[in-house]
């Protein structure tokens, strides 16, 4: 049975009131708690802790008046009890473990050099981050690894580690200097337990993930190099080589990213480089690692799902006694993960191009409504736009997944998350924190949103939208853009009577004469990069990804409120829409917006084609990398569908007889496409 609590110790609970956790420790499944006074149970006084599970548990026939003793010795009078820094009279050791398990920099700089000035006891500045910086990470990494500590908590604590290592390091640099005169010679012992180099491969611009990762292994005595963003594969092996790298690690967020992993890890097969080799990032999966990364690599290459992840892997690759059983296991789970996934590609079934285009999504648009036409034609640029109009629109669930803080059932998404007994707390803490800054940063003006729509008349031609600059030149033929479509292929299951979308299906054709229009977009917040640099300066890694965090989510608001301001005025098929902000994550409005890159359409190069027709480039500053991701970083781009019956959908794998199709109506080599649309062939194209 489920231990609840019964009648007395209810009574307990409210006359005594013992730290809730003292009773979850010990088995009691369900209670009624402050969820804001949850200490950790350890950190519960030992005499207190005693006498609660004294009375609890009846184990002394005295527990009743000793805990009433204690109380009344203890008692606070009812008055709110006052913090006190009373740690500052520990020694300095136990002062530097404190602040960096609690993450707090106020006195970090001068207890450092309170134990940098004790020379009998750390005679090099080396020696204090050996000793009481590298014993209090060791804490914050015990207690992220046991779950007792969260990701924010961490990443505050690295933030003081590397504000005590920043002081160190000119005296540091200055006792080299003394070693160089003295014997010529610069080695210093190594306290790291590996070094790690860190990159966003060439061509992306993502690196919240991997900032994150840097952080967490270098609170468990990693020494990590991070090369930044948008790196080519020959500095990532220089500076593997240069800093005798012990694990380097891949991230991206992009699918043309993947295949800049591959190629990196040829290069290091070619090279005979035999360092591990660490994937990671949002389009990352072990499925891809497996089958099209491992295969190329004879040394160990390992995906990483995720923060936590990344120091056991890390261990286990540096361990002597460990290593090789590590690599063993990792080589027959992703040999049998390749055989699953070449078996599944001969089991599942597909529909010819031809086939599937029969069974396309079918709308009748003599007898439906007609289209509305746009309240212009052309495009429209938003030169700082108001910051404020977007916070309402703010979905807050996926800054959260970016801190790692996910409620469990039923306390899932935004505001429950706040409800959660696990992380509840740090949620509220963290999302406090946000709001601090959220307003600071649109008070100062210190970041600015930039974006631009555009509409035109449109019409499909099969799987292709063709625009025109008029109506007239619709009458002749005289398009000035092709956007391409991709039509699902993979059979539904028997009794399925679902079509086989594309895209191209929501808008009308150009047969049926019925005059239709398409739209797009793109929004960037501008200004992280500037103020990251200043972070950077402070070693602030906390407020870096902070403000990154929060850039995406105003870019993605922006993106929110921008299409409804397009329902309702800019397009206005729908003027009297009246929706909550549930109901836009729900998606309970007409239309669509799908992203290039995504689902509807995975191929990334169409965003080449909305770049040229709108000139975004020029107009918004919001760029293409050579691997279409954009930049800056906190930027959406997408098509605008009026189409009432629109909906989002998956292409999913698709065959050869398409990629050729498409190959032609691209005027691109397939060997092009299929590196483009690598992650969805239905075939292997090697």
């Amino acid at each position: 049975e489920k231990y609840c609590c019964t009648v007395e110790e209810a009574i307990i609970s409210i006359g005594f009131r013992p730290p809730p956790c003292v009773y979850s420790q010990h088995g009691m499944d369900m209670g009624i708690v402050n969820a804001g006074n949850l200490p950790v149970y350890d950190d519960i006084q030992k005499e207190l802790l005693q006498l609660c599970e004294d009375l609890i548990w009846n184990k002394d026939p005295d527990a009743t008046e000793k805990l009433l003793h204690y109380a009344q010795t203890h008692a606070q009078g009812g008055k709110k009890v006052v913090q006190t820094d009373g740690w500052r009279n520990e020694s300095v050791e136990e002062r530097l473990e404190y602040a960096l398990v609690k993450g707090i920099e106020k006195y970090v700089i001068e207890d450092t050099e309170e134990a940098r000035q004790n020379k009998e006891r750390y005679p090099r500045p080396l020696n204090i981050i050996e000793g009481p910086l590298m014993n209090g990470m060791k804490i914050v990494g015990d207690l992220f690894g046991a779950g007792k500590m969260f990701l924010p908590q961490v990443i505050k604590s690295a933030r003081v580690m590397k504000k005590a290592v920043g002081h160190l390091i000119p005296f540091m640099e200055e006792e080299r200097e003394k070693l160089r005169a003295l014997s010529g010679s610069t080695e210093e012992d190594d306290p790291y337990q590996g070094t790690i180099v860190l990159a966003t491969v060439k061509g992306d611009v993502h690196d919240i993930g991997k900032n994150i990762v840097g952080v967490v292994l270098g609170c468990n005595n990693f020494r990590v190099i991070d090369l930044g963003v948008m790196t080519p594969c020959d500095r990532i092996l220089k500076a593997a080589l240069e800093n005798k790298a012990d694990i380097i690690g891949l991230s991206g967020l992009i699918t043309p990213s993947l295949d800049e992993m591959i190629f990196v890890a040829k290069e290091m097969e070619r090279l005979e480089i035999r360092i591990p080799l660490l994937i990671g990032g949002a389009t990352t999966s072990k499925t891809h690692t497996a089958v099209k990364i491992a295969p190329r690599y004879s040394a160990p290459v390992i995906h990483v799902l995720d923060a936590s992840k990344s120091v056991v892997v890390c261990s286990q690759l540096l361990d002597e006694s460990l290593k090789d059983d590590f690599f063993e296991e990792i080589r027959e789970e992703y040999e049998d993960i390749r055989q699953d996934h070449y078996d599944s590609l001969k089991e599942r079934k597909y529909l010819s191009l031809e086939q599937a285009r029969n069974k396309r999504f079918y709308y009748d648009w003599k007898t439906e409504n007609k289209p509305v036409k746009p309240q212009f034609l052309g495009t429209r640029v938003f030169e700082d736009y108001d910051l404020q109009k977007l916070v309402d629109y703010i979905d807050w669930k996926p800054f959260f997944d970016v801190w790692q803080l996910r409620g469990r059932y039923p306390n899932r998404g935004f505001p429950k998350i706040f409800n959660d007994k696990i992380v509840g707390e740090e949620a509220k803490k963290v999302y406090n924190e946000a709001q601090n800054l959220l307003k600071s940063l649109i008070t100062e003006n210190k970041l600015k949103a930039k974006g631009l729509i555009g509409f035109w008349p449109a019409r499909s031609i099969k799987d292709d939208i063709y625009l025109y600059d008029t109506e007239e030149k619709l009458q002749n033929l005289e398009s000035i853009a092709k956007f391409c479509g991709l039509r699902q292929q993979v059979e539904k299951d028997s009794g399925s009577t679902d079509p086989y979308y594309c895209l191209s299906d929501f808008i009308s054709p150009l047969e049926s004469g019925v005059s239709d229009y398409l739209g797009l977009f793109a929004v960037a917040c501008f200004g992280v990069d500037e103020l990251c640099k200043e972070y950077e300066k402070q070693s602030d890694d906390y407020s870096i990804i902070m403000v990154k965090a929060l850039a995406d989510r105003l870019a993605e608001a922006f993106a929110e409120e921008l299409h409804e301001r397009v329902r309702k005025e800019f397009w206005a098929y729908c003027k009297n829409e009246q929706l909550e902000f549930s109901d836009l994550r729900k998606i309970r409005y007409d239309g669509i917006r799908p992203a290039a890159g995504y689902p509807c359409q995975p191929d990334h190069t169409e965003k080449i084609t909305m770049w040229r027709l709108a000139n975004i480039e020029e107009a918004t500053g919001i760029q293409l990398t050579e691997s279409l991701a954009m930049f800056p970083a906190s930027a959406v781009s997408g098509l605008y569908f009026s189409n009432p019956a629109s909906r989002y959908f998956a292409v999913g794998k698709i065959l050869k007889d398409q990629v050729e199709d498409y190959a032609l109506r691209k005027n691109v080599p397939v060997a092009e496409i299929e590196k483009w649309l690598g992650p969805i062939l239905g075939y292997d194209s090697e």
